[in-house]
């Protein structure tokens, strides 16, 4: 005769060989034929978050602030951000290059100091230093003008700024095409310090 505890011991026996045998059906399988192989597929980043923009290795970052134009002048606004850790120094104007839809260069005369396109624009350079976080700008300026119907008009497409001469160049949005008209050249002014109290472009 089985007692009471002998009984009970024989039922919590079984039940924990169950559970052992069924844990065993459940284990992980991947990597054998029909199932997936490999960890499972990242899971997709919040939505709305992107990451930071990196600093070019140069370690300024330049982009144009928007367009104005007016009775046939066009005025771009370039501003040069220091995105890296050290103080950039710049002493003159920026190098510009424009491109066609194909990205064919153009060739252009680029006014230093603008003083054949309008006035205002002509202050000399001088030099400037910017520490981790501080900006420059500079405007790049020309005319939609026609002055000889035989010569096709030109129209940029794309435009490239490098901060001095030998430096790395990025591509900059002209807000709009580069409309020269025939007039065959481009200006652009000196890089001066941005006034800390305005807000920088987003």
């Amino acid at each position: 005769m089985i007692s009471r505890d002998t009984a009970a011991r024989r039922r919590i026996t079984a039940t924990v060989a169950m559970a052992l045998v069924l844990g065993g059906c459940t284990r992980d399988h991947r990597g054998q034929s029909g199932d997936p192989s490999g960890p499972p597929p990242a899971s997709n980043p919040t939505a709305g978050t992107e990451p930071p923009a990196e600093c070019p290795a140069s370690g300024v970052r330049i982009r144009s602030t928007g367009g104005d134009a007016a009775m046939g002048l066009r005025a771009l606004g370039l501003e040069l951000v220091n995105c890296g850790e050290r103080p950039y120094q710049l002493n003159g104007y920026p190098v510009l290059h424009v491109f066609d839809e194909e990205r064919e260069p153009i060739m252009l005369r680029v006014v230093n100091g603008a003083k054949e396109i309008t006035l205002g624009f002509d202050h000399p350079p001088r030099q400037v230093t910017l520490a981790a976080g501080e900006r420059a700008t500079a405007v790049v300026l020309w005319r939609n003008l026609v002055t000889d119907s035989t010569v096709v008009a030109t129209n940029g497409e794309f435009l490239t700024v490098a901060p001095a001469a030998g430096q790395p160049a990025e591509e900059v949005d002209p807000d709009g095409p580069i409309d020269l008209g025939n007039t065959g050249r481009i200006g652009v002014s000196a890089w001066k310090k941005a006034d800390p109290s305005t807000p920088p472009t987003t």
